[in-house]
């Protein structure tokens, strides 16, 4: 292939989707493609998208309207949708956008050579049926140097009521721990300091690997990747996402207070704080279990950060309902929480219960959880003031040119002044002299 093609990326949605569109970019450039900042300057344009809400789903299409009518002026234009959108609609989307060259799911984003090698020979491609995900052996083209994703297993076995991702992701698989570490230490000889472990349910890594313990527990759990992965020399540190309160356990709480590389910041999804809704949703937990969840982590890492997701307006919630989400946001202080107001998802039971809420009650209780999450994490930052801080510099701030920016361990997003050119990728001890809701500034000691 000549090497004056350009790509262009463009993703919707979770770390996942990131993670896939680092890997796809990866394959594109081993086919000599570069990388076109300018949508309408390249030759081949991938859309990674997320079906989560119904308004990234409706981006995704007047996106591709776009590129549609200038693929009729340039029919050489190759199209590509992928990710959870493309796995859903598969077919569909081929019969409404026919410009499309190529249609994949994200079990086959590893697969995106062989797939365009069929494109290139005149075929329309939908590649969107169950596979076994094929190991990476792809270079991710990754968007930072300092801070990098690992996906530790794919797919998820859960049925959420109101979620599409077991349908577009397909049934838990698991890498192993060796394929895992051996890229964590091809990232540390590459200079990478901090990793985040990816799964959708990460605390059901191992499940599905061969295995059992004398006891009949498995083998291989996330707390035992932790522990076979943390001594990487160059890795200074480890993140994870997104864990389960079904399956959270004491030892993985130990093992990160244990393990001095893994950050003091939790992200566990509640999404309901009242039981009933929580068994409608088929969460499979309780409030009080969720708030014993929270208690043990604070028992071991006093000063951690909790982060969650939360629903509103799930079919059937009632104000008391909603009420006690609000009681336990109040109770817990969170330090961030990823809220939403529910969207029926295609596929999913929730879409077709006729108990749906309306969307204005809907969008005046999500300015009211809203309103109470910036009012508690505003609280949460007031720790941080006047503490010294660790922080990972990962980026100029685009504001202030003289400032740089990172995360504390915590995840806290954090200011100071500084050169990019000289701190990118150190971690530099901040004093902290400005607390905000969601982000902190200070000086470098």
């Amino acid at each position: 292939m000549t090497n004056d093609k350009r790509y262009h990326i463009t993703t919707f949605g979770c770390q996942m989707n990131k993670a896939d569109s680092e890997r796809m970019a990866g394959i594109l450039e081993e086919m000599g493609f570069q990388f076109s900042e300018d949508p309408n300057d390249a030759d081949l344009i991938l859309y990674n998208t997320c079906t989560i809400r119904d308004n990234a789903e409706q981006k995704v299409y007047s996106y591709l309207g776009r590129q549609a009518k200038r693929k009729q002026e340039h029919p050489e234009l190759t199209l590509i949708v992928a990710g959870c959108v493309a796995q859903q609609e598969g077919e569909s989307l081929m019969r409404r956008v026919p410009e499309l060259d190529l249609v994949m799911g994200p079990q086959h984003a590893n697969r995106l050579r062989d797939l365009l090698e069929q494109v290139f020979d005149g075929n329309q491609v939908v590649a969107t049926e169950p596979i076994h995900i094929v190991e990476d052996i792809t270079k991710p083209r990754r968007d930072s140097t300092v801070t990098a994703w690992v996906n530790v297993i794919y797919g998820c076995n859960e049925r959420c009521t109101y979620c599409v991702v077991p349908s577009v992701r397909g049934v838990e698989q698991s890498r192993t721990p060796e394929a895992i570490r051996a890229e964590i230490e091809i990232l540390a000889a590459q200079g990478y300091k901090e990793i985040t472990l990816l799964g959708q349910n990460i605390d059901a890594y191992g499940r599905d690997l061969p295995g059992t313990k004398p006891d009949g527990s498995h083998l291989h759990t996330f707390t035992d990747l932790l522990y076979y992965i943390h001594d990487i020399p160059g890795i200074e540190r480890i993140r994870f996402a997104t864990s389960h309160p079904r399956y959270f356990t004491e030892r993985l709480i130990r093992a990160c207070a244990e393990l001095p590389k893994v950050c003091e910041h939790f992200h566990i999804p509640f999404q309901s704080g009242d039981n009933q809704l929580l068994k409608a949703m088929a969460r499979g937990y309780t409030h009080e279990k969720y708030r014993r969840i929270i208690d043990l982590i604070r028992n071991y890492v006093p000063d951690a950060a909790i982060s969650a997701d939360a629903i509103v307006g799930f079919p059937g919630e009632t104000e008391e309902q909603f009420q006690n989400t609000l009681r336990l946001v109040a109770d817990i202080g969170f330090d961030q929480l990823n809220t939403a107001a529910y969207s029926p998802r295609p596929g999913t039971p929730a879409a077709l219960w006729d108990n749906q809420v309306s969307e204005e009650v809907k969008a005046d209780r999500l300015q009211r959880l809203n309103h109470l999450v910036a009012t508690t994490a505003a609280a949460r930052s007031e720790r941080y003031f006047n503490r010294i801080e660790e922080v990972l510099v990962e980026d100029q701030n685009p504001k202030n040119p003289a400032q740089v920016m990172g995360r504390t361990r915590s995840n806290r997003l954090t200011f100071c002044d500084g050169d990019i050119n000289q701190l990118k990728g150190e971690l530099v001890r901040v004093k902290i002299t400005d607390v905000r809701a969601f982000s902190l500034t200070g000086e470098r000691i």
